[in-house]
């Protein structure tokens, strides 16, 4: 676990990444909140709060006493955030890192290219 970032929110990321990855699937049922709690050794209200975020942002739905499942659109709700996320945290400081040491756009791009096809 990340002591920087709060549970209930690692509970949230670690759901997404799941789906990202293509482990759950739309309609999948995920894990309970007791069993994130038991799993992550937390309070069930913790594990409780990280899947009720996924539920207000669309990604999960409730099915009343049956649990929460993958929705049609959560995968393009996940990659919409994230990269938002992406956008607005990590290029400021990579352009800003990038423009101190005088590399241009074109190199820019190519060491891009070069670190993917690594």
């Amino acid at each position: 676990m990340n002591e920087s970032v709060p549970i209930y929110m690692q509970i949230s990321q670690m759901i997404e990444d799941e789906i990202l990855s293509g482990h759950f699937k739309v309609d999948d049922k995920v894990p309970s909140t007791n069993e994130f709690a038991k799993m992550m050794q937390v309070n069930p209200a913790t594990a409780g709060k990280g899947l009720n975020d996924l539920v207000d942002q669309n990604i999960l739905y409730k099915r009343r006493g049956m649990g929460m499942y993958v929705t049609t659109e959560a995968r393009d709700l996940i990659i919409a955030k994230r990269r938002q996320a992406f956008s607005q945290q990590m290029l400021p400081g990579f352009l800003q890192e990038a423009k101190r040491l005088d590399i241009s756009l074109d190199r820019l791009i190519e060491m891009i290219k070069e670190e993917k096809d690594a």
